[in-house]
């Protein structure tokens, strides 16, 4: 079975279009339909019900949406439960595990520009929704008309009923983090909310400590200032000016659904996610006793290798995309797995990415070991390894993107290819653990170049070799 509508294509995280454009209100009916289709397809849970949590963001009309995938939701027999205002994509996903639903609908376009908005599909287990589970909600498009009731109808007839996401949520992460013994904690810090839906919970979650934690672009704007929401040094100038002037101890910085994470070292230094990846592993493992496996995806950092081996921890590798890290969370015992991008999850807890509690395990590492961030970064690269790791992103027009004479490639830049991984776009290993890899990203009209390398000079040599191919 396959629908009739070409509008509408899942990616690596649901799917994101332009407002008005092709995110109208009769796609975002239509999809609705298509869902609960799929949601009537999965049975009731094993205490009779049949719910289905439906959250939003900070973005341009993303309550009205939600809203009216609530009414088409209802209008199939399917009980809701609609968020009473914005909420970050995990408040989604925990309430879809705390309230027993089949499935959990976030409507987020994440990091993109303002002028998108989009549709998250989560599973029961709180995760994202799979290529197994798109594909079937694609093959119901158009194939029935759309129902819709009145809104205002469902909640009085109790088919849809609003519901407070954030304080379990808050109450959860509250008890994961040791919040004891950050209690008299003195580190300064500040959080960058982009103008998103994680705005304000960091300080929630603290208030009672003695961090002195200040937040930036904590209120809501639709236009995101022009920027993406975006947790990348392109985007956060503002706050690494402000933690290299007012002297803050880290940044931490939140992308527009607060799933993603990235962080600023005293002086305005930018650390790269991955390093935040591995700086987390190390925690949890050290000094928290966690043990379990570990998960990268294929453009992951080399020094992420370098850490299981030494920690005694099996590493996996998945294609991008933290669906694929999220279903080895369901299936095996990992401690933290995450993407290059900033998204990560956490063992005992749901299979989702989380940047809210990402920051907060970092500065809870901070005051576990009693030390500056850049000193913990210093000491964790002098054991494992200082790698460079650049990306670009190149816009591409409408003709599809071919990796496979990139794949043949047996020297580069004058050091042998000893190895090749395709299962994602392509990328090329070097005798010297330099790399350089190029992918089509799977929610934007581009291709990505990603080069690693112990040399700084050598990881922009390998970039700037890509995009030439590229362009």
């Amino acid at each position: 079975m396959s629908g009739k509508n070409t509008e509408i294509k899942f990616g690596t995280d649901g799917w994101r279009a332009v407002i008005s454009d092709t995110f109208t209100f009769k796609n975002v009916e239509i999809i609705s339909q298509a869902i609960a289709q799929w949601v009537l397809r999965q049975g009731k849970r094993a205490n009779g019900t049949r719910k289905v949590a439906v959250g939003f963001d900070t973005r341009f009309m993303s309550g009205d949406y939600a809203r009216l995938v609530s009414q088409v939701l209802a209008a199939n027999n399917i009980e809701v439960l609609l968020s009473e205002g914005p909420i970050p994509t995990p408040a989604l996903s925990f309430g879809v595990t705390r309230n027993q639903c089949v499935a959990g609908i976030m409507i987020t376009a994440s990091h993109n520009p303002y002028k998108f908005n989009g549709i998250k599909i989560k599973t029961a287990q709180g995760g994202g929704a799979g290529r197994d589970i798109t594909d079937q909600v694609e093959g119901f498009l158009d194939q029935v008309p759309v129902k819709k009731v009145d809104l205002d109808e469902a909640l009085k007839e109790k088919k849809v009923a609003l519901h407070d996401f954030k304080s379990d949520y808050l109450n959860f992460i509250k008890g994961y983090v040791d919040l004891k013994k950050m209690k008299d904690a003195r580190f300064k810090v500040i959080t960058d909310a982009m103008h998103g839906s994680g705005n304000g919970l960091m300080a929630e979650i603290l208030k009672g400590t003695k961090i002195d934690l200040i937040l930036m672009r904590a209120e809501i704007n639709p236009y995101f200032n022009g920027l993406k929401p975006e947790p990348v040094a392109e985007f956060l100038g503002g706050i690494m000016e402000r933690v290299k002037k007012e002297k803050f101890d880290l940044g931490l910085v939140l992308d527009g659904d607060a799933d993603r994470i990235a962080a600023v070292a005293p002086g305005g230094e930018y650390i790269h996610p991955q390093k935040i990846l591995g700086l987390l592993i190390l925690h949890l493992v050290r000094n928290r006793g966690r043990r379990g496996g570990v998960v990268k995806t294929i453009c992951g950092t080399t020094m992420l290798d370098n850490i299981a081996k030494k920690l005694g921890l099996k590493l996996f590798e998945t294609p991008v995309g933290f669906k694929y890290i999220s279903d080895l969370m369901v299936s095996e015992n990992i401690v933290a797995g995450g993407e290059e991008a900033g998204g990560m999850g956490f063992q005992d807890y749901i299979p989702e990415r989380d940047g809210t509690l990402a920051g907060l395990l970092l500065l809870e590492m901070m005051v576990y070991q009693k030390k500056n961030i850049k000193k913990i970064i210093n000491e964790m690269e002098e054991e494992f390894g200082r790698y460079y790791y650049l990306r670009s992103d190149l816009k591409i027009g409408k003709k599809p993107f071919d990796v496979g004479e990139f794949g043949k490639i047996k020297n580069l830049l004058g050091k042998k290819v000893v190895d090749v991984k395709d299962f994602d776009g392509t990328k090329l290993i070097c005798e010297d653990e330099s790399w350089l890899m190029l992918r089509p990203s799977g929610t934007e009209p581009l291709v990505r170049a990603y080069s690693e390398s112990k040399s700084l000079s050598r990881a922009k040599e390998l970039l700037h070799y890509g995009e030439k191919l590229l362009r």
